[in-house]
């Protein structure tokens, strides 16, 4: 095991600590990085080595994984004074499994091919917990070639690894999959309120609607009402999971990439609304979930 090439991780916030983590259990060393240093602290009595940037990462290990939470971030990591390439190996491997606009994912394509090296774009679905069990869904865009070697690390930390095409689709594919899911999820919101106000137990409603033809992943894997499951952020006063914050950036992906696109996203466009006031109103550190909670005191203004 000690034989494996070691790997560099740059980002250990809620998913990128879980990730680094399933890296180690598989044998690899881990070279890492945060910029907050206090998070580095759980990863590193585990075996791994911290540096204090993403360029002393890069200058020692030539395959990197980033997860970070925006567009402005990555450009940070990559293109900064103290960043990936500033110090990149000839070779290396670059994959970004952080949830930013396709353009920013071309644009360091671009810069690190100028260095010798290959930048793909690797989102992941599945939350938090799928990241602490390495189940999650990476979405894979780059040079086909490399295809092989990236799946060959986002294995150790998911169980669905899909090439999508040229660098960028794999974060078109999760912009579209989180605009769906912030639909749903506010959908599923809105249904176990309007069940509850006319008198269901909502376990029941659950139960009833999850086999049934209203069933999706926000009713059955992660329900926004609290005491209906247990393991997810509604059952936890919805910490943990993915912030509220987070689902408002990734709408306004969405959103922008609508509007550059000519396309009708008229649900989309509502969620991002919905979203963008619970972050205004104090949901912005909870999870998106939260969104039931959100509804319930609308009612009583």
């Amino acid at each position: 095991m000690a034989s494996k090439t070691p790997v560099g991780f740059i980002g250990l916030g809620n998913m990128g600590s879980h990730m680094a983590k399933n890296l180690l259990k598989h044998g690899y060393p881990v070279f890492a990085s945060d910029i907050f240093p206090e998070s580095c602290k759980e990863i590193q009595d585990l075996g791994a080595q911290v540096l204090d940037s993403p360029a002393e990462v890069a200058d020692r290990a030539d395959r990197i994984i980033t997860m970070l939470p925006s567009s402005p971030n990555v450009i940070e990591v990559y293109t900064g004074l103290k960043g990936i390439l500033k110090k990149v190996k000839k070779g290396s491997l670059l994959i970004d499994s952080s949830t930013i606009d396709p353009s920013v994912s071309k644009e360091m394509a671009k810069e690190a091919e100028k260095m010798g090296a290959v930048f793909m774009d690797a989102p992941v679905s599945g939350g938090v917990g799928a990241a602490r069990s390495g189940k999650l869904t990476f979405m894979v865009g780059g040079v086909e070639e490399e295809f092989t070697a990236v799946q060959e690390l986002l294995t150790c930390m998911g169980t669905n690894v899909v090439y999508c095409g040229e660098v960028g689709t794999g974060q078109a594919a999760k912009i579209c999959n989180n605009m769906l899911l912030a639909i749903s999820m506010i959908g599923t919101a809105e249904t176990m309120n309007l069940g509850i106000r006319l008198g269901l137990d909502p376990k029941l409603l659950s139960k009833i609607l999850n086999m049934s033809s209203g069933r999706c992943w926000s009713s059955d894997t992660y329900n926004p009402v609290p005491g209906v499951m247990e393991g997810v952020p509604s059952a936890n006063n919805y910490q943990g999971g993915f912030g509220t914050t987070l689902m408002a950036k990734d709408l306004g992906l969405a959103q922008d990439t609508a509007t550059n696109t000519k396309t009708a996203i008229p649900l989309g466009s509502v969620s991002h609304q919905i979203y963008r006031v619970m972050c205004a109103r104090g949901y912005a550190q909870k999870d998106f979930s939260s969104v039931f909670q959100f509804l319930r005191e609308e009612e009583n203004q």
